[in-house]
This record gives structure tokens, sequence and C-alpha cells, in this order.
């Protein structure tokens, strides 16, 4: 049963929440705090955080912000905000989704069961692709030998790029990949991480540049740069 970890100071808005939710079958946790989640997600992990960004103590991007750095549990922002700026914002901080209110809590559960879905486990251990050699099962790839420090989001936009060499991925394509709901946001937010990735490739291989880049198209891995 997933537990799902619902972060909003409004309760009438909780209890909808709640109530869908457990309708699908997910257990579940009240907050009305950031603090109080991230003291909660280090005591019982929830498979899933539902945070929203307008909480009394710190905002959800500033909650979120300090849960990346022990958690890489999948995040759905719920906002009255819906500028481009606070979606791209929420999706380069590690959010998976960004939900506009009011909403609908069918949809929010639909989007719930999707993240989850995405985000289970693949039962593939080992793989070697020269010079990476990439561990689907403890999610780590290791490039000349050189374990990289990845998030969940650039773990899966590596390995998206070097399942299939040369082939060109758009914005979109990579976001579905990283399993970020595609209009959650704006393909913007894919720059950042692959901005990301190289620095900690070259942190290895200085000289190297396994990804390239095509103007107006998108992003590849090309094994003879490696």
């Amino acid at each position: 049963m997933p537990h799902i970890l619902i972060v909003e100071d409004e309760a009438a808005i909780a209890d909808t929440l709640i109530y869908a939710l457990q309708g699908e079958g997910h257990s579940t946790e009240w907050v009305a705090l950031g603090s109080a989640a991230l003291e909660q997600q280090r005591l019982r992990p929830a498979d899933l955080v539902i945070l929203d960004i307008g909480l009394p103590d710190i905002s959800g991007f500033e909650t979120c912000r300090q849960l990346r750095r022990f958690s890489e549990v999948p995040v759905m922002f719920l906002s009255a905000r819906d500028g481009e700026i606070d979606r791209v914002v929420g999706l380069e901080i590690g959010a998976d989704d960004y939900v506009v209110k009011p909403f609908s809590p069918r949809e929010v559960a639909a989007r719930v069961r999707a993240i989850l879905k995405r985000m289970a486990p693949r039962t593939e251990a080992l793989g070697s692709l020269e010079p990476f050699v990439l561990d689907t099962v403890r999610m780590q790839i290791n490039y000349r030998g050189q374990p990289l420090s990845l998030t969940r989001h650039e773990f899966r936009l590596l390995q998206c790029l070097l399942e299939q060499p040369e082939r060109v991925f758009s914005r979109e394509q990579l976001l579905d990949a990283v399993g970020v709901a595609a209009d959650a946001g704006y393909e913007r937010s894919i720059d950042t991480h692959i901005k990301s990735v190289r620095a900690k490739l070259r942190q290895v291989a200085g000289e190297a540049e396994p990804i390239q880049t095509h103007r107006g198209l998108g992003y590849s891995y090309s094994p003879s740069h490696s």
C-alpha cells in the first residue's frame, strides 16, 4: 500500500485529498507545516509527498530543497500560482508534478497513480555501455570506473540517453523519461538537469562530451565522444 504524505495548511483541502487518495487504496498522513513534513519524512518515509507551496512556516519550495538533501521521494506541488516561473522553479528543484488550485481530487489521485507507476523500480541489474556501467536496481551509473553522484531525475535522464545511443531526444521526451508529467512544467527544466549531469561527467573526464546538444531538437548520447 503506497503511503502518501500530504503537506497542506488548509484542513478542507487536506480532507479532500485524504478521501480521494484513500479511495485509491493509499495510506495517507497529513501535516500542516514544512518543518513537520521534513521531520516526518525522516521518521517514516512516504512513497510520495504532496506539498503545498504556501505554507505558514517555510515555503513549499524551501521544504523541497531541504527534502532533497536526504531524500529522492517523488514530490507533487500544489499551488494557487500558475505562472511559468513557479512551475519551472518547482521542477528544477526536484518536483515530479505541479498542480494548480483549484483542482479535481480525482485528477490529483490519477497523477499520483501515474507518478508511482513511473517510479516503480525496474528488475534489470547491471548493463555495460562502455565507458558507462548502468545499475538500474541500485539506480547507480559508473563512468570510467567512477560512480556518479546523481539525483533521481539525473539518473533517469542519463539512463534514457545511454540506452539509445545517437538518438536525439526532445526536451518533452526527456521530461517523460525522468518521470515528470510533460504538462506540469516546461521543457526548459531539462536544460538545467543536462547542465548538472555534464558537470558531474566532467569531474571524471574533463575532455569528454558524451551528451551532445542538437539546437532546436534536443539532446543525444554519443559514444564516440565519451
